[in-house]
């Protein structure tokens, strides 16, 4: 009987360290290891709407905020497309297939060549922010902000790995 109880105060230890492992907050490590660059309420929330967030590494977080800034990209440029030409050229040309290859070395854990996308990356979000004014400008602000932000977050994220 004494032995049992001995074991008993292991038993617990290990049951609360396994309990804690399982429950670690990775969304919110990613994008507090990234607060700096990004705002990590925003990180936090897109990554948390992603299927499979919770349980995914950095790695894989980077991933995720890569496929919601191509989705928001690409429905930044399909809103664009009549009034705002020029940025809808900008998201289509330059920065959706961007990211779309960054996350293709992201995946392969190509770490130099993810980075040399960064800037084309980021291009659409930065100068159709410059270029618009006036009621254009306002009509595209929210979806050019959602991109901005998630290529933000994609791109902080990736220079965790790569520099």
């Amino acid at each position: 009987m004494r032995t049992s109880l001995l074991g008993a105060p292991l038993i617990l230890a290990v049951a609360l360290a396994a309990a804690a492992l399982c429950c670690a907050d990775t969304v919110a490590d990613s994008c507090n290891a990234i607060r700096d660059f990004a705002d990590v309420v925003f990180c936090v929330s897109r990554l948390r709407s992603v299927p499979g967030a919770a349980s995914a590494d950095r790695h894989g977080h980077l991933l995720m905020a890569a496929d919601l800034a191509t989705a928001s990209g690409a429905s930044a440029r399909a809103a664009a497309r009549d009034a705002l030409r020029a940025c809808a050229f900008l998201y289509g040309a330059a920065s959706v297939p961007a990211l779309r290859i960054m996350r293709g070395y992201a995946a392969a854990r190509g770490w130099d060549a993810a980075h040399a996308m960064f800037m084309l990356a980021r291009q659409a979000g930065t100068d159709c922010d410059a270029a618009l004014g006036g009621a254009a400008g306002r009509t595209m602000a929210a979806a050019n902000r959602e991109f901005d932000q998630l290529a933000t977050v994609a791109t902080a994220l990736l220079n965790i790995f790569s520099l």
